[in-house]
Protein backbone atom coordinates (compact mmCIF):
# COMPACT_ATOMS: atom_id res chain seq x y z
CA UNK A 1 0.00 0.00 0.00
CA UNK A 2 2.78 2.45 0.81
CA UNK A 3 4.26 1.73 -2.50
CA UNK A 4 1.38 2.31 -4.31
CA UNK A 5 0.50 5.81 -2.50
CA UNK A 6 5.06 6.75 -2.76
CA UNK A 7 4.44 5.93 -6.87
CA UNK A 8 1.42 7.89 -6.84
CA UNK A 9 2.78 11.32 -5.47
CA UNK A 10 5.68 10.65 -7.72
CA UNK A 11 3.60 10.32 -10.82
CA UNK A 12 1.44 13.50 -9.86
CA UNK A 13 4.36 15.99 -8.36
CA UNK A 14 6.74 17.93 -10.43
CA UNK A 15 10.08 16.87 -10.62
CA UNK A 16 12.25 18.00 -7.73
CA UNK A 17 9.17 18.32 -5.70
CA UNK A 18 9.11 16.81 -1.81
CA UNK A 19 7.53 13.92 -1.13
CA UNK A 20 6.63 13.23 2.82
CA UNK A 21 6.10 9.86 4.34
CA UNK A 22 4.50 9.57 8.22
CA UNK A 23 3.83 6.94 10.47
CA UNK A 24 1.93 7.41 14.22
CA UNK A 25 0.65 5.16 16.49
CA UNK A 26 -1.72 6.00 19.14
CA UNK A 27 -4.22 4.10 20.96
CA UNK A 28 -3.32 0.45 19.36
CA UNK A 29 -4.32 2.24 15.45
CA UNK A 30 -1.24 3.09 13.31
CA UNK A 31 -1.74 6.16 10.33
CA UNK A 32 0.41 6.57 7.34
CA UNK A 33 0.35 9.60 5.41
CA UNK A 34 2.07 10.01 2.05
CA UNK A 35 2.09 14.00 1.15
CA UNK A 36 3.09 15.66 -2.23
CA UNK A 37 3.13 18.86 -3.81
CA UNK A 38 1.47 17.54 -6.91
CA UNK A 39 -1.21 19.08 -8.96
CA UNK A 40 -3.75 18.83 -6.40
CA UNK A 41 -7.17 17.00 -6.95
CA UNK A 42 -10.53 18.62 -7.38
CA UNK A 43 -13.33 18.17 -4.00
CA UNK A 44 -15.76 16.59 -6.25
CA UNK A 45 -12.85 14.09 -7.14
CA UNK A 46 -12.20 13.04 -3.63
CA UNK A 47 -15.26 10.71 -2.69
CA UNK A 48 -14.55 8.82 -5.59
CA UNK A 49 -10.76 7.90 -5.62
CA UNK A 50 -11.01 4.40 -4.16
CA UNK A 51 -13.85 3.14 -6.46
CA UNK A 52 -12.26 0.44 -8.98
CA UNK A 53 -11.35 1.96 -12.10
CA UNK A 54 -12.11 5.57 -11.08
CA UNK A 55 -9.20 7.98 -12.63
CA UNK A 56 -9.49 11.96 -12.40
CA UNK A 57 -10.10 13.37 -15.47
CA UNK A 58 -7.92 16.35 -16.74
CA UNK A 59 -5.39 18.33 -18.83
CA UNK A 60 -2.98 17.56 -16.09
CA UNK A 61 -3.66 14.10 -15.80
CA UNK A 62 -4.03 13.04 -19.43
CA UNK A 63 -0.56 12.27 -20.17
CA UNK A 64 0.09 9.98 -16.98
CA UNK A 65 -0.47 6.27 -17.39
CA UNK A 66 -2.57 4.18 -15.29
CA UNK A 67 -6.13 1.53 -14.84
CA UNK A 68 -7.66 3.11 -11.46
CA UNK A 69 -7.15 -0.05 -9.60
CA UNK A 70 -4.03 0.68 -7.15
CA UNK A 71 -6.31 2.66 -4.81
CA UNK A 72 -8.99 0.37 -5.07
CA UNK A 73 -6.91 -2.63 -4.12
CA UNK A 74 -5.09 -0.50 -1.40
CA UNK A 75 -8.67 0.90 0.05
CA UNK A 76 -10.15 -2.92 0.13
CA UNK A 77 -6.64 -4.63 1.56
CA UNK A 78 -7.27 -1.67 4.74
CA UNK A 79 -10.64 -2.27 5.03
CA UNK A 80 -9.85 -6.15 5.16
CA UNK A 81 -7.55 -5.33 8.48
CA UNK A 82 -9.89 -2.88 10.45
CA UNK A 83 -8.24 0.41 8.92
CA UNK A 84 -9.93 3.47 6.78
CA UNK A 85 -8.38 5.09 4.32
CA UNK A 86 -8.64 8.52 2.58
CA UNK A 87 -7.42 11.93 0.80
CA UNK A 88 -7.03 15.17 1.92
CA UNK A 89 -6.39 17.78 -1.56
CA UNK A 90 -6.47 20.79 -3.11
CA UNK A 91 -5.92 21.52 -6.64
CA UNK A 92 -2.47 23.08 -6.93
CA UNK A 93 -1.17 22.49 -3.50
CA UNK A 94 -1.15 18.65 -3.20
CA UNK A 95 -2.45 15.76 -1.46
CA UNK A 96 -2.38 13.82 1.34
CA UNK A 97 -3.00 9.64 1.22
CA UNK A 98 -3.78 8.46 4.52
CA UNK A 99 -4.90 4.98 5.80
CA UNK A 100 -5.47 3.71 9.74
CA UNK A 101 -4.87 -0.12 10.07
CA UNK A 102 -5.47 -1.47 13.87
CA UNK A 103 -2.42 -2.81 15.49
CA UNK A 104 -2.36 -6.48 16.53
CA UNK A 105 -1.21 -6.89 20.21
Amino acid sequence: MVNNLVSNAVKYAAAGSTIRLSCVKADGIVQVSVSDEGIGINADDLPRLFERYYRVKGNETRHIAGFGIGLYLCSEIIKGHGGEIWADSEPGKGSTFNFTILVVP
